[in-house]
Order: structure tokens, then sequence, then C-alpha cells
């Protein structure tokens, strides 16, 4: 079963409120479908979760090109082939193999992140070629996957509280774990912020996604502020130049767990901080980089070492890996108002849903996903 095409389909959603991180503004939802056809007539489906929408939907059209008339079924050649052009290669400059110049060092986040969104297709395609459902093909029995929900972004101008009605609600709707938003304002702010989401959710878990806003000395003052709330664990907690070693660091003056993983491109970084024992989840996306194979490849790695993998994001995709992975996966992350992200929502007519805290993964072969193409005319970007 040979690859013929691969298309890009960048879609986009203005936001009717814009909303804050601690690191950034968004203002849009927008997300980059890639559809991979091939001469059986059987067709993939990946997500990309990552721009500019311009630049990687371009990287994804030129990678089809190189692909083009390569097993759909050879999903390692086919990454490893991609990979490949991040790199110098010898004999390149003389044309002594079929890729092109090594691509810039300035697009490698948006190289692995179309490279992803090719390689979530292609498992997509091996699932329905065995008639199977991923998690199944992937050695899965569980359809029923525990998921939480994020919320607690910033709105200008909305009262401090306002993130424990969110997540109050999250929770009074099934979810029995919540992940809040922190670290945009100022310690005594965020702590009113996580005190009244405690009181809010009762006994659920809470998560805290702090976006990267600390050195190490100022993160022990804040886990040592919120740790009377119970806190499951801290997510990219320290700046984004900082190491493995910074998280052993904080790992050992603090007691609430770490998670880490959503921003790193590959493997090898992942590698570090799983081998450091400094975090206990390991998130990794691979809607935002490399693809369903590098995402098994770290899931792999993080079961030897007792970390627990937790994938950010995209619950109709990652879903199949925490059912493959069994007690060595926690859960996938979920939005627990659909308006959060308004595109995965409505861009299938069929996939996996959510039902009081739990992602429930149906019987079609592949992903379990079908494509509503009106959807994508009307938003294309």
């Amino acid at each position: 079963m040979k690859i013929t095409a691969v298309q890009a389909y960048p879609l986009s959603i203005p936001r009717l409120q814009p909303s804050w991180t601690a690191h950034e503004i968004s203002t849009e939802a927008t997300l980059i479908l890639v559809e991979v056809q091939t001469d059986a007539g059987l067709c993939g489906y990946g997500e990309i979760q990552s721009g500019p929408l311009p630049l990687v939907g371009r990287l994804v059209e030129q990678f089809g090109e190189i692909i083009r008339g390569m097993d759909a079924l050879a999903h390692l050649e086919v990454w490893e082939k991609l990979f490949a052009l991040t790199s110098p290669r010898p004999g390149w400059m003389r044309g002594q193999d079929d890729l092109p110049p090594p691509l810039p060092r300035g697009q490698r986040p948006q190289i692995m992140a179309a490279l992803g969104g090719i390689d979530i297709a292609l498992w997509d395609i091996k699932g329905k070629a065995a008639n199977m459902p991923l998690y199944q093909l992937l050695g899965g029995v569980r359809q029923e996957i525990f998921t939480y929900a994020t919320g607690g972004y910033y709105i200008e101008n909305a009262p401090l509280t306002a993130c424990a009605e969110e997540l109050g609600q999250f929770v009074a709707a099934g979810y029995r774990a919540v992940k809040l938003k922190t670290c945009g304002l100022s310690l005594e702010e965020e702590v009113v912020r996580i005190k009244a989401t405690r009181e809010a959710i009762g006994d659920a878990l809470l998560m805290l996604d702090m976006n990267a806003p600390y050195n190490v000395q100022e993160c022990i003052h804040f886990a040592r502020a919120v740790e009377p709330y119970n806190i499951f664990w801290l997510e990219e907690p320290l700046h984004w130049y900082l190491q493995p070693v910074d998280y052993v660091r904080l790992a050992a003056a603090i007691t609430i767990p770490l998670a880490h993983g959503e921003r790193e491109w590959h493997r090898f970084t992942v590698r570090d901080f799983i081998t450091s024992g400094a975090i206990r989840f390991v998130q990794f996306d691979a809607t935002r980089h490399a693809g369903f194979t590098e995402a098994l490849r770290i899931a792999s790695l993080a079961e030897q070492h007792g970390v627990v993998i937790a994938p950010h994001t995209a619950p109709h995709i990652h879903g199949h890996l925490v059912s493959a992975f069994g007690a060595s996966a926690f859960a996938v992350e979920s939005h627990g108002d659909p308006e959060r992200h308004p595109i995965q929502h409505g861009l299938y007519t069929a996939g996996p849903t959510v039902r009081k805290g739990m992602i429930h993964l149906n019987n079609l072969p592949g992903l379990g996903i079908e494509v509503d193409w009106s959807f994508v005319q009307k938003h294309r970007a």
C-alpha cells in the first residue's frame, strides 16, 4: 500500500474573548488537519497543534512529495527519512541521496510538528488496514480512559476566583480531576485562586499548570505556599532554559510531584528528564512534535523508569496510547469547556467521547474518527 498524496488543512476560529496563560495570549483556536492518501483507498488523519500555520502547512505538503510512493505501513522508515532532513548528511551536496538539503535550523520545531502530523495519520492508516482500533492494535484493552479537565485561563477583568467556579462546574459535570492555569499573577493572588479552587472542587485531584514561570529557588517558595491545598502535580514549573539537573534540585526540595514534557521536540531531551528521576509524570504531546511513533518510544522508556505517562491534550488521539500502557499511564487531558478548543470539538462527526470524567474509545478502526468536511471548508485558514 503506497502513499499517493499528503494534504494539510490549516483551521482557525477566532476566540470571542482572548485569554492568557502565564506565558502568552490566545486570540484564536488553531489546528492543522493532515490527510494521507493511499493507492488502496485508505486515508489516515492526523492533527498538528503548532504554528505558524502557513509554514507548518507548507512543510507537511513538502514532506508529502518526499514520501510519495513509500509504503504507508512502514511508519518507522517514513519517520526516519523525514527526521534526517533536520541534520547534514554525508554526500548530500553531491546528490548522493534522494533527499533535499538539510532544512533550516530555525524551523526545527515546525519540522517536528509537520513530521508528527504525518506520523499520526500513518498510524490511523495502520489501524484501518488491520481493521482494528489503534488502542487494540497496540495491545490495549481499556476503552474507558481517565481524563482531567483544564481551565482557569486568565480573562481580562474577570474576578480573581472565577477559576474556582469554572473548575467546580467541571467536577459537578463528573470530572474527578482538574488542572488550573497558574503563575500569571503574584504569589499572594495565586494562593487565593488555588485555595478557592480547592474549596470548590472538594476531594477531586488538583494539578497546577505553571507554564515555566520560575527559577529553582522561586519555585521552592511557590511549592511550599501551595502545599496545604493537596496539589497532585506541578506542571512545567521552571523557566524554559532550565535543564533536568535543575528539576532534580527542585524535586529534592519539595513534596509535590513534577510533570513535564509537552514542549519537548523528541525523545532525546525527554530521555534526560525521565532518567534524571526528577519528574513523576511525562506529558509528551504527539500532536505538537514527532507523532505517535516518538510518543511510543517515550512511553516505553518512561515505563522502564517508573515514570507515568500523562499525554498533553488531544484525548481522542492520546487515549489510545494511555490504553496501551495500562498501569504505566495516568490519564489524558480534556477541555472541560468545549469552547476552549472548538475545532477539536467540531471537526469530527464520529470519534471518542468524554462522559463523566472518562474518555470512551469507540470500536472504529484506526483512531476511530471521521472528518466533517463541511466544518473543514468553513474554518479553513
